[in-house]
């Protein structure tokens, strides 16, 4: 068996995520399902893409992911699952999945047709992470064959999200606020190796933030830049929330600039 984790923007007023669950252990009461979150805003695929590309380097290989953002839920947009050396992940081609696949090359994709490993033959238009995705998922981890679950497609097909690229220039990085966490802190674009090793700060909405190592490297209330645990480049606030502050929003612009 394998682990199997939850990733939605369902919340935690309704039960949809408690019935999703219920799904699971019809099939198979004894896997392990782990929730990632089920907070994200209400259809932010871009949220739902940056967290899930973010967890997934935590899990044992094998790990299946069933994530549902899905705005586009009982349309043409497929269902699929795929599969990468070490997980699997399930839900809508919407580009939810396109952050891990930045970072890992698939292996194999499957649209979901086979209705055999659906909860039933005729599914909600409106839950298919009920219906659809849940079992799936439940099937994968419990050994189940990719292969199984339906017809092959091409993983060069699979929708990814249009979202900005961080830029190398000669004085720095350009890049944008691709994620805003709970805390309201502003998370780039730009990745750790792009300021492994020199002396930079950030330029942003006429600002120039100084890097530092820790929030507390600043006194409380001032903005600062460095690398969060995530492993990208950041803008925060000691004991303070960023993007209400400094009114910057997703995909807005930043710079980081070497200093000489």
């Amino acid at each position: 068996m394998r682990p199997l984790t939850l990733l939605t923007d369902f919340g935690n007023r309704d039960v949809y995520v408690g019935v999703m669950k219920g799904v699971i252990a019809q099939i198979n009461p004894k896997l392990t399902v782990i929730d990632l979150t089920h907070l994200l805003p209400p259809q932010d695929i871009a949220a739902g893409r940056f967290c899930l590309m973010d967890a997934y380097p935590y899990f044992p290989n094998g790990t299946v992911h069933v994530a549902v953002v899905d705005p586009g839920v009982g349309s043409q947009r497929r269902c699929i699952a795929v599969e990468f050396t070490n997980g699997f992940l399930v839900g809508p081609d919407n580009g939810l999945f396109s952050g891990v696949l930045s970072q890992s090359q698939a292996i194999a994709a499957v649209e979901l047709t086979n209705a055999d490993y659906w909860r039933n033959q005729q599914p909600s238009s409106t839950f298919h992470g009920r219906d659809i995705f849940a079992p799936v998922g439940a099937h994968l981890a419990s050994g189940v064959p990719l292969k199984n679950l339906g017809k092959e497609i091409d993983p060069a097909t699979l929708v990814k999200l249009n979202l900005p690229e961080c830029t190398l220039v000669e004085s720095g990085v350009v890049g944008c606020i691709q994620y805003i966490d709970h805390f309201g802190n502003l998370v780039s674009n730009i990745p750790e190796n792009y300021v492994q090793g020199k002396n930079w700060h950030v330029t942003v909405a006429g600002l120039n933030v100084e890097a530092r190592k820790t929030y507390s490297d600043v006194k409380i209330g001032d903005v600062v830049a460095l690398v969060g645990s995530h492993g990208w480049v950041e803008i925060a606030i000691n004991n303070g929330n960023a993007q209400s502050k400094l009114n910057i929003n997703l995909q807005d612009t930043l710079k980081v600039e070497w200093k000489r």
